[in-house]
């Protein structure tokens, strides 16, 4: 919410003419018989005497030296007179917003606000302008969040459009630490955009994130970011999501060459030496010497420097080297023996190999006679294998169908199916609002 408020506020009230000197009536001679009875001001007029204590002319040069206390000597001066009228008590309330702003008692311009909005004298735009101030300063400068729902809401239903100020009135779910009616409103909100066929508010998925982080909830936290990377995917939402899947319960570490594979994809910039590292010394141990070479050399483009693991590293780098060379030269004969096998799971791996050389279309070939065969163990990471293939290799669509089955389980499987489809995919929904 813009901290400017309050300064819209003095444009409101030159809107509506309210910083224009209000209109004086004159007093008529009383005559003695009726001096008991006091004199009854026209309507949209003040009394000379209360005018002479409030001028515009004399009340700016006071605001303007901040002696505050004479303008509020003077309004109270006018609020005790008799019987005062309806327009007088409009204009007193007009000065009370006046006098709350320049001195910053926010207590005092929402009272005098909310008098106005009740008096039944705002053009309906003007009110509805006012509900909308009245809620902002309750949000912003007051921090009493319970107002400030109330007011939003009223705004809501005296406007027609629940939607401009939802977001405020979830945030003070939040900001109030009711957090179980954040995380309700929330997901309430990210369902419409989505039944609506919109992108969810990028503030607030980022909120239910953060009522996720309040309760430490796991579960929640990883669905706002899952959603975050998924309409407004960045690298360093990608890598927080695929760190934090790492980080489940039910993650398996069969898996993890797998999430190398899709974060040096997704977000190549937060692969970090380690990383490829990691990913080469897996795909050596799986036989892919030509992805765990080139994992090398973006680790090391150059030697491995000294250090205690340099021996380590070294071997690696020799290991993948070798099964690199010799693939480029022999991997055709493997093709027989592998197709002899009564496991398809060696077809598989072959045709990922002859992907990871650039040649897709032989290798997805491979893959899929592979998983026709049959695999016995994990057939589904066979799939899932084949489908991400697919998409490296640039047939996004066939991928995408690969994968849909496997995504709507609950393990990190399921995850990675998922999100290989949101990479292929992309953010297609455009967002309401990109915030």
């Amino acid at each position: 919410m813009s901290h400017s408020r309050l300064a819209r506020i003095s444009l409101l009230l030159a809107a509506i003419g309210l910083n224009a000197a209000p209109a004086i009536v004159g007093m008529a001679p009383v005559h003695a018989a009726e001096e008991k009875k006091a004199p009854e001001a026209p309507k949209d007029a003040v009394r000379p005497e209360i005018f002479k204590l409030i001028d515009p002319a004399q009340i700016k040069p006071l605001l303007d030296a901040k002696n505050f206390t004479e303008v509020q000597t003077r309004i109270d001066q006018s609020a005790a007179m008799p019987n005062i009228t309806p327009y007088e008590d409009f204009v007193l309330n007009q000065m009370r917003v006046q006098l709350g702003q320049a001195s910053g008692n926010h207590e005092m311009t929402v009272k005098g606000l909310q008098a106005m909005i009740e008096s039944g004298r705002l053009k309906p735009e003007d009110k509805l302008r006012f509900i909308d101030a009245v809620a902002g300063i309750y949000y912003s400068n007051l921090k009493d969040y319970d107002n400030a729902i109330k007011w939003f809401e009223r705004y809501g239903t005296e406007s027609g459009d629940k939607n401009k100020q939802r977001q405020f009135i979830v945030r003070s779910y939040f900001l109030k630490n009711d957090f179980a009616a954040a995380k309700t409103e929330a997901l309430k909100d990210i369902d419409a955009a989505k039944a609506a066929g919109t992108a969810p508010s990028k503030d607030t998925l980022n909120l239910l994130g953060n009522v996720g982080i309040k309760t430490k909830d796991n579960v929640l936290y990883l669905q706002a970011v899952e959603e975050l990377t998924r309409y407004y995917p960045t690298e360093d939402y990608w890598n927080d999501l695929l760190n934090r899947t790492r980080g489940k319960k039910t993650y398996n570490n069969r898996l993890d060459l797998d999430m190398d594979r899709i974060k040096s994809v997704v977000a190549p910039s937060k692969m970090e030496t380690e990383d490829y590292v990691d990913q080469a010394q897996l795909a050596v141990l799986g036989g892919f010497f030509t992805e765990a070479k080139t994992a090398m050399d973006k680790a090391y483009p150059g030697a491995i420097p000294a250090g205690k693991d340099k021996k380590e590293l070294d071997s690696i780098r020799a290991s993948a080297n070798k099964g690199a060379a010799d693939d480029a030269k022999n991997i055709e004969s493997g093709i027989a023996a592998a197709q002899k096998s009564k496991d398809g799971v060696g077809l598989v791996n072959l045709g990922y190999i002859f992907v990871t050389m650039g040649q897709g279309d032989k290798g997805i070939d491979l893959m899929k006679q592979g998983i026709a065969k049959g695999v016995a163990k994990n057939p589904d990471d066979a799939k899932l294998r084949l489908g991400y293939a697919m998409i490296i290799a640039g047939k996004k669509d066939e991928g995408v169908e690969v994968l849909k089955p496997l995504a709507a389980g609950t393990d990190p499987r399921a995850d990675l199916a998922r999100y290989w489809i949101m990479y292929a995919t992309g953010p297609k929904i455009a967002p309401a609002e990109a915030k």
